[in-house]
This record gives structure tokens, sequence and C-alpha cells, in this order.
């Protein structure tokens, strides 16, 4: 009888990270020290169901997002959104802060529902989301978080929208740094193709490999749409969408309790065989060598 296996990669989410003391259960804002030293095993790879921002302003080492390494070092800032795999590899001490907020948060709040979507580092796409803060950008970014602290301490009668207004002027600080890169009316209007192009790629990319399948639903010529993939990603559209069946195969590998197989099946493939084969043309391992490695990193 084949012996069942737990998924070894622990799913967070705000309450199980949070504590009794904390006001507001849809948001956590800490001293990143202190956030570390509560919770010793979130430095092995793991999800959370919600949104999760670190600003480092000391230390090194790395940490991984979706089984892309960064580097850390002061000034840094991260964002990740529910969902994302991640850990962590310091050296030495390392400090900074942390927000946790869930995707709750805005929703009475804000009009327009994807709001969030907006800003190109909570899209879920790790290259886009780590970027070193400096200058006013940094210093209104820290006081920001600070205030959120305080008013988490202090137990404000109006926290809650505190504590949304301080996450919002961070958040908009933060995209201010790109803004005038994609002040262009043409290039604004490119990005808008691009992003939903992404947001298509996120809903079927198991079952559509084809650029010319998403370029029919954006009513684009496949031409067009890698052209505007290698302009502003570098990338064509193919190796986008079919680096996003590889990231989901990485996802599912890290879950013990699933064979191969049925990853396999999960993702669209006629067998297997041709799984296991796309895999290790495009990551240079095997599925099973790909898992072992993932597993071992977390016991």
């Amino acid at each position: 009888m084949k012996q069942k296996v737990k998924n070894t990669i622990p799913v967070y989410d705000i309450c199980s990270i949070g504590n009794e003391a904390q006001l507001h259960q849809e948001v956590i804002a800490e001293q990143f020290d202190a956030y570390l030293r509560a919770r010793p095993s979130l430095h092995f790879p793991h999800r959370h169901s919600f949104y999760h921002i670190v600003f480092f302003t000391a230390g090194s080492g790395t940490h991984t997002i979706d089984f892309e390494q960064f580097e850390v070092e002061a000034g840094q800032i991260y964002f990740m959104r529910p969902g994302q795999v991640h850990g962590w590899n310091f050296s030495g001490d390392v400090d900074g802060y942390v927000i946790n907020f869930t995707e709750n948060l805005f929703r009475t709040f804000l009009a327009d529902a994807q709001y969030l979507e907006q800003f190109s580092f909570l899209r879920g796409v790790a290259r886009d989301s780590v970027m070193l803060l400096e200058g006013e950008v940094r210093s209104k970014t820290e006081s920001f978080i600070r205030l959120m602290i305080a008013t988490l301490e202090q137990r404000h009668p109006y926290a809650n929208d505190l504590l949304r207004a301080g996450l919002l002027c961070i958040l908009n600080t933060v995209a201010g740094i790109t803004a005038a890169q994609s002040a262009n009316p043409v290039l604004q209007q490119h990005q808008v193709v691009l992003h939903n192009f992404r947001k298509l790629v996120e809903q079927y990319y198991a079952e559509k490999r084809l650029p010319k399948e998403y370029a029919a639903m954006l009513y684009i010529t496949p031409n067009h749409l890698n052209a505007l993939c290698k302009d502003l990603l570098n990338q064509p559209a193919g190796e986008i969408i079919r680096d996003r069946v590889l990231l989901e195969a990485k996802r599912l590998l890290v879950n013990a309790a699933l064979d191969i197989s049925e990853i396999a099946y999960q993702l669209n493939f006629a067998d297997n065989s041709y799984f296991s084969k796309f895999f290790k043309k495009y990551t240079g391992t095997t599925p099973e060598a790909f898992r072992k490695l993932a597993l071992n990193k977390t016991s």
C-alpha cells in the first residue's frame, strides 16, 4: 500500500502568522528582526494566502521568490502576492520591516476592485517585485511603515482606515520610481496590452500554449504581441507562456503529496514522459531531481 505523504511546503494565512495581541487581523506591520525571532520556521520555503512586503534596512544573505534568488541589501524592498513560494537564507543579523495584508483589506474601501493590479510589483512576477529604494523614496517609505506599526501598537480608534491609507501611500510612493518611464501615452497603451496578456496567461496557461491564442483574445496579431513582449520584457510571447507553465510545475513539485504523473495531468501534458522532457529541456534538471533538492531545503 502506497504511503501517503503530506505537503511539505506549508501555506500560512494571516491569522496563523499573527498573534493575539494584534488589533487588526487583516494587516500585520512589524519590525523585521522581532518578526523573525517569533517565527523561525519562516526561513524555510513556504507560501502565503496574503500579500507580503519586506523592506530591508540592514543585513546580507539571500532570499528567493518563486525559485528566483535575490541578494539582500539595505534599502531593498520586495512585494509578494498570495500563492507565491519563498524562503530566506540570511547571513548574520537582518533587520527592516514587514507588512502582511489580506486581499479583503481594500474590498469595501476602494471603488476599483482591480486597484492593486495597476502596480507591476504586485502582479506576481518575481523580477518585477524586488527593487532598491534610495533618497526621498526610501525615507518616505520607511516613515509610512513606522506610522503603520505605531497605529497597531497604539490601538488607534481609526486603525483600519489609517492602516489602509498608510499602505496606499507606500504602494504609490514606490510606484513613483517607474512612473516617469511610463508617462508616454503610447508606452502606457502598450503596457496595458501587456498587462492584459499576462492576466490571460495566468488564467489559461495550462490549456493555451500558443501566442496566437492569446493574440486572438487581445484582438491583435501574433506578430504585434510578440513585438510588444520583446520590446518591453526582452522575451518573446511564447517564452512568457512557457515560463508560467514551468513556474507552476515547480510550485506543484514542491508538494510531495503529488505524483509526477498527477502534475503532468494538471498541466495538461499528454503524458508523464512528455512533461519530464519539457521540464528538463528548459530547467536543465529532471522533475524528480528538482523535487529532491527543494524538499531537502525544507528539511
